[in-house]
């Protein structure tokens, strides 16, 4: 995959990009949105992360993970109440 080489590569604004383009062709790809939280966070990038991870969490609802992603994005972000709520969620669906 492009962008996993760009990120290795150390370019990770522009491996952002590339999974921008990929979601826009799939738009139902979650793992594109993952990375995207997860690198746009380490870009500092905050309200695309958060916006990114609640991508994730809509198109994979029942999963734990995407709600602790979702709550790691949201205290970066400095969102503490929506980042207690996403981990409330995961921790629910972990049963």
């Amino acid at each position: 995959m492009a962008a996993e080489k760009l990120k290795s590569e150390g370019k990770l604004a522009e491996a952002v990009a590339a999974l921008e383009a990929l979601a826009a062709d799939e738009p139902e790809f979650a793992l594109a949105y993952s990375a995207m939280s997860a690198w746009c966070t380490r870009l500092e990038r905050h309200a695309e992360a958060v916006k990114h991870a609640k991508r994730v969490c809509e198109l994979a609802p029942e999963d734990p993970f995407s709600f602790t992603a979702l709550s790691v994005a949201c205290m970066r972000a400095g969102m503490i109440p929506e980042a207690e709520d996403a981990l409330a969620r995961s921790r629910v669906l972990q049963g």
